[in-house]
């Protein structure tokens, strides 16, 4: 009995040491990388957010499984360095609330256990729903969120893939100068409009100081409420301030609202500019129709780059055959997004947290693998910025926005003054 008990004293920290190797996990032997992808899929941006959710989808048919395309992990099968570990896209609803949002991280860290968070279309669910990951240490990329305070919050584990509201901004007016220098336009005189969420106030802002820097001069500054219900006497005030060129920041339903009731009210601003968001809606289209026509807005993407780059029209040909629409700027920076979070897990060839943000700081993908007009993608190092993203004009012309600027991206000239209601 003696002599069992001293063997089995032996015995006991070499099975110990079996059973706890047997324990750790095996590298590379990853099934499924979940993503949790967070974007208002009930209320008044519910469509806006599915489509966004095709988006993600379509980036995850095409890492999983072997496709006839020129594009990253599409001759291949799941993710490389993992075994060919399948992405797998969980979706979570926001509502567009901040504080939803954040329920929704908790939720997806605590019970779904993604590798990585994505999202959220509202710069304010963004806020909330990265603070959340951050306290948990998880990886956060965001494709579309454009307000710029998201990257100055000096996060560990955040990262945007996409340009911030001060480089369109830029854009905005590089285009205006652009314009005059080359049709003699006289533009001194701009009008702001933005609703009244984080990402309305932040456009605001900036647009105030870049206006003021370049020499034009602010006749009139509206904030209204998002969701709003009537617009009249913000168009009135827009009649008497009579700006050369209106800039706008509005989701949506506002968007929509507010050409319907500069048609009523007979009032044709020489130039809309909207700052993306609800001006790159498919629902501009489908519920303005012709009416739509002639808006501009800052952008990422528009049908036409595909005129000169194969891979761009038949991406956009798989997300039309996948939901019948083209893609926007929004959904083209989320499947962007999507890809440039695959790539780090490939290069890190693990989904810990740390490895995968290292490899997002290593990060430099080039242009030509992308399908929006940037030089590429590479992460400033302190605020994890992309610092290769820029933007283009476009304007609604027939049911489809076009480029305008730059000129040499450009499939049309820009139609600036627009034509009256009454002449269309």
């Amino acid at each position: 009995m003696k002599r069992s008990l001293v063997r089995l004293a032996i015995m006991l920290p070499v099975l110990a040491l079996v059973f706890g190797l047997l324990a750790v996990p095996i590298l590379g032997k990853v099934d499924t990388v979940k993503v949790g992808v967070i974007y208002p899929l009930t209320g008044s941006a519910a469509a806006t957010g599915k489509d966004y959710i095709a988006a993600y989808q379509l980036a995850a048919d095409i890492v999983n499984n072997k496709m006839d395309l020129d594009f990253p992990f599409a001759r291949t099968e799941g993710i490389p360095a993992l075994g060919g570990a399948m992405i797998e896209i969980v979706p979570a609803d926001s509502q567009g609330s901040p504080e939803v949002g954040r329920a929704e991280a908790e939720r997806l860290i605590s019970s779904v256990k993604p590798t990585a968070l994505m999202g959220c279309h509202h710069s304010a669910v963004t806020k909330t729903a990265s603070q959340a990951a951050e306290r948990f240490g998880t990886v956060f990329l965001c494709p579309d969120s454009t307000s710029p305070a998201l990257t100055e919050r000096g996060y560990e584990w955040f990262f945007r893939s996409g340009p911030t509201d001060t480089t369109f901004i830029e854009d905005t007016f590089d285009f205006i100068e652009d314009l005059k220098k080359a049709r003699g336009l006289k533009v001194e005189t701009v009008a702001i409009v933005s609703e009244d969420t984080e990402f309305g106030k932040n456009i605001s802002v900036v647009e105030e100081q870049m206006a003021a820097t370049r020499g034009y001069r602010v006749v009139e500054k509206i904030t209204f409420q998002n969701n709003s219900t009537n617009v009249n006497s913000e168009v009135l005030r827009l009649k008497r301030a009579n700006p050369d060129v209106i800039l706008m920041a509005a989701y949506t339903s506002d968007t929509i609202l507010f050409v319907r009731t500069f048609k009523e009210q007979k009032y044709t601003p020489p130039a809309v500019i909207g700052q993306r968001a609800g001006f790159i809606s498919p629902e501009i289209f489908t519920t303005l129709g012709k009416d739509a026509d002639y808006l501009f807005t800052t952008n990422v993407w528009a049908p036409d780059l595909g005129e000169k780059r194969p891979i761009v029209k038949r991406i956009n040909e798989l997300y039309r055959a996948k939901t019948g629409k083209d893609l926007t700027g929004d959904y083209a920076r989320a499947f962007t997004g999507a890809f440039i979070l695959v790539d780090a897990i490939n290069r890190a060839g693990s989904v810990n947290p740390e490895a995968i943000r290292k490899a997002l700081l290593a990060t430099d993908y080039p242009g030509s693998q992308l399908i929006v007009p940037w030089a590429g993608v590479r992460f400033d190092q302190k605020t994890h910025q992309n610092t290769l993203g820029r933007g283009i004009i476009t304007q609604a012309i027939g049911g489809v926005y076009r480029t305008v600027w730059p000129f040499d991206l450009a499939s049309q000239e820009a139609v600036w003054p627009v034509p009256a209601w009454d002449k269309r």
